[in-house]
């Protein structure tokens, strides 16, 4: 899907988001002027043009990065010096409160145009006073990254409505209509004509067009290489679902600006190296923006390693397993956009296509420069499920703007779908923002009549995704109107008498999330929805829920494979008699962007009674790479081995059909690793999920103090005693795959103990663990003309104070106790 998902998805891009603003020349500067500025005289505009530029010239010879907004309520003009951004005020109240404790003097801005909140450390009214605090890290009192923002209440300038062409109408995401925080600038510079133009085509949301000159640009080398070009290069190719090139960016951008990298960065992030694959890295990635929704200032130093959480669980069990769907692409798929299928009639399914089969000129929209969406009916093959004889909808129904997701009521009399807002003309909010709207058209005498729009639309936000209960009393449908949880949530209306409907009803946190939920389909049992914020593969996944007693809903559960991929997955419908139904994805292996795949459900006839299993996901310890191909070892507790089997292209591995509450080992084995061994128990009836992390061997071979030496974890002795420790061998044990695999190396021991005991003795205790040592080395097969050495230095070489003179632990003692492997010769 071109239009992308990770954010939206395609449509409810498609149908969330047709975002129409009036262009004006590019600018580095995200600026927010209102259409009713009081009109000033030329003087004070000129003089406030030149203070502007004045100040944003300065904080840029000093690195320092700005952001002006206009007529924002009850914030009085000057320059405030912001420490965070957050989404909820009670987080931002949290803050105020921590930094008056540290004697600042806080407060919050909220800007309503992107609905964050801004916390700022300090207030000036001179600017030069603002950028000098900047430069002095708030004399030396703050020692994170700040920025400045410019309120002002008028620029003098008045924004005014400019004609649209209908060809500069794009389907665009919610969030992308609204100034977004991670698009200030961080080198707001001139920029080049090229990425200028890139700009325009980012702000216009052709985001195909900006992709193409965001690459041209960051090809000329690092000097393009801003915060603000790399992660609208990323994206660019997200919205357009290219999650490969958005992750080659995305990838960049935290290498190189990971400190400020927002949770909106770290969540596309994630997403995108779930799209590629790329699962135990996205876990990592989903740990650090689950921190930074609760604290924007969440490091991504701070340790990822984290004990796994609950969600990332349910991911490995979803990755694992797969459920018993037969699943076709069908043959009508165009290599265009094909979703939102629908029953209707007896026999016949309505979708949108944007694949126009019109003889004339065929009208795109710019997102991705398809046509623009129509509704199709074609005929279904009951047998087959194959959809055939496709033709456009009735033309009372499509127009020359988009239209999709459709709904029918039970006598197939009246349909509801969603449209551009528009009358004669597109309309707009005072923003520049063409909404989606729900539309409602009756049949009469067999045909079907003009659409009028439904009372709860609104020309401030979206309506769409509209989804008829079967008795066709309720009707779903998604939104961003004011009271949603996310950035777009499910809400249900009564349909009532005489064309009228309730007010609209949230569903609830426990089917919206912060995120997105769309693309509802209800019958008899449950409820079916897409979403990025539930626990998913990547991308958009289908959910259900099944309705409870009174009217609500139980636990949100995951379709799983093969219904859903790493990519965007949604617009599932179902028949729930036959197991039979329809969905679209953008998934691997299909014929345009969005295709329409169908499924019928298989009926198992046995449960199997043994569903004990240990499954797990073979990563690099460092970068969290998937690691195929890696030979996984099940033993018992005694290290019999009962089984083995590779790792899988992703580097899954599974072991069915074992003892339940029984203790296992589990070994990995590859080249140029060490082998990793982890303890793991069955439970009854469950599988349960363990991740191993390899290390490299060459990671051993360290240089301290210009000499190379093998780093092994301290190969420790009892006191007084020279046979090597369990622990200890574990360790020498990795000290000979090191050597197994160079060869030629050669190296030397050095034995020590503590004070205690006299030295001579100590001396010659020494000795005897060097000998240990190297006899249990020569033991497993490395030939004793590679151990040049093996001397005990007694307690000559202590690394602590612990010399008999102080009193020290145990602990502190046996520290001294110690063998360590110098690295003569590679």
């Amino acid at each position: 899907m071109k239009i992308l998902t990770n954010n939206l998805t395609i449509i409810f891009l498609v149908f969330f988001c047709i975002g129409v603003f009036a262009q004006s020349s590019p600018s580095s500067e995200v600026t927010q002027v209102y259409s009713n500025a009081s009109t000033t005289n030329s003087t004070a505009e000129n003089t406030s043009s030149k203070k502007t530029a004045l100040f944003e010239e300065t904080a840029f010879n000093k690195g320092i990065p700005q952001r002006k907004l206009t007529n924002l309520a009850k914030v009085d003009d000057g320059y405030y010096i912001i420490a965070g951004v957050f989404g909820k005020s009670r987080n931002a109240k949290k803050a105020v409160r921590k930094y008056k404790k540290m004697g600042f003097d806080p407060g919050y801005i909220y800007n309503p145009e992107n609905n964050m909140n801004y916390l700022y450390l300090e207030q000036h009214t001179d600017w030069n006073i603002a950028l000098e605090a900047c430069s002095t890290s708030l004399n030396n009192r703050y020692k994170d990254e700040v920025w400045i923002l410019n309120a002002a209440f008028s620029d003098g300038f008045e924004k005014t409505e400019e004609p649209i062409d209908v060809e500069e109408v794009s389907y665009a995401l919610l969030e992308g209509q609204k100034p977004s925080d991670d698009n200030i600038s961080k080198n707001p510079g001139n920029k080049s004509k090229l990425i200028q133009k890139a700009d325009t085509y980012f702000d216009k949301m052709w985001y195909a067009e900006a992709a193409e000159l965001y690459e041209q640009a960051l090809s000329k080398g690092e000097k393009n290489y801003s915060f603000d070009i790399i992660q609208k290069a990323g994206d660019a190719h997200y919205f357009n679902t290219n999650m490969e090139k958005a992750y080659h960016w995305y990838n960049i951008l935290y290498e190189k600006y990971g400190k400020e990298m927002s949770a909106d960065n770290i969540f596309k992030y994630a997403h995108s190296l779930k799209g590629t694959g790329k699962y135990a890295r996205a876990k990592r990635l989903m740990r650090l923006y689950n921190r930074k929704m609760k604290d924007p200032n969440a490091s991504i130093t701070d340790n990822l390693a984290d004990k796994a959480l609950a969600n990332e669980v349910v991911l490995d069990e979803l990755r694992s397993t797969k459920q018993d769907f037969d699943v076709f692409n069908l043959a009508i798929n165009s290599k265009y956009s094909e979703f939102s299928p629908m029953f209707h009639n007896n026999g016949q399914v309505v979708y949108a296509s944007s694949n126009d089969t019109s003889i004339f000129t065929t009208r795109k929209y710019k997102w991705n420069n398809q046509p623009y969406l129509d509704l199709y009916v074609a005929k279904l093959n009951e047998e087959s499920q194959e959809l055939k004889d496709a033709i456009k909808f009735s033309k009372a129904v499509n127009t020359k703007y988009h239209e999709a997701s459709v709904t029918f009521s039970p006598d197939n009399e009246t349909m509801y779908f969603t449209r551009n807002n528009y009358g004669k003309k597109l309309k707009r909010d005072k923003k520049g923002v063409n909404h989606l709207k729900i539309y409602q058209s009756k049949k009469i005498n067999g045909e079907w009549t003009e659409a009028t729009e439904v009372s709860f639309n609104s020309d401030d936000y979206s309506t769409g995704h509209p989804a008829l209960s079967p008795d066709g009393k309720l009707l779903y449908f998604v939104s961003d109107m004011p009271g949603s949880i996310g950035q777009t949530d499910i809400f249900v209306v009564d349909v009532l008498e005489g064309g009228q409907f309730s007010e609209p009803r949230n569903l609830g946190p426990g089917i919206n999330t912060e995120r997105k939920e769309m693309f509802p389909f209800v019958n008899n049992e449950k409820i079916y929805f897409s979403s990025d914020g539930h626990v998913g593969l990547g991308g958009l996944d289908v959910f259900e829920a099944a309705l409870d007693e009174e009217g609500g809903f139980l636990e949100v559960k995951n379709l799983g494979q093969p219904i859903n991929s790493n990519k965007d997955d949604f617009s599932y419908i179902v028949n729930e008699q036959n197991q039979k139904g329809f969905f679209a994805s953008n998934r691997k292996g299909g014929k345009g962007d969005d295709d329409l795949y169908s499924f019928k459900r298989l009926k198992v006839e046995e449960v199997p009674e043994n569903l004990n299993a240990i499954a797990g996901t073979v990563t690099e310890l460092v970068t969290g790479e998937l690691m195929p191909k890696t030979l996984v070892t099940l033993l018992d507790e005694n290290n019999i081995k009962l089984k083995e089997m590779v790792a899988d292209d992703d580097g899954n591995f599974l072991f069915e059909d074992l003892d339940g509450d029984t203790k296992y080992i589990i070994r990995t084995t590859k080249s140029d690793y060490f082998d990793e061994v982890v303890e793991v128990s069955t439970k009854d009836n469950e599988v349960v999920n363990t991740d191993v992390a390899l290390r490299r061997l060459k990671e051993m071979i360290a240089i301290e103090d210009g000499i190379r030496k093998l780093k092994t974890e301290m190969i420790y002795f009892d006191f007084d005693k020279s046979y090597i420790r369990k622990d200890a061998s574990e360790e020498l044990d990795k000290l000979v795959q090191v050597m197994t695999e160079y060869p030629t190396m050669v190296i030397k021991i050095e034995s020590h103990t503590d004070s205690r005991g006299k030295r001579a003795y100590n001396k010659y205790l020494s000795e005897k663990r060097a000998k240990s040592t190297k006899e249990y080395i020569i033991s497993k097969g490395i030939d004793p003309n590679r151990i040049q050495s093996a001397i005990g230095y007694g307690e000559d070489r202590l690394i602590n104070e612990c010399d008999g003179t102080v009193r020290c632990t145990e602990a502190n003692h046996l520290l001294n106790r110690r063998s360590e492997f110098i690295i003569v010769d590679m």
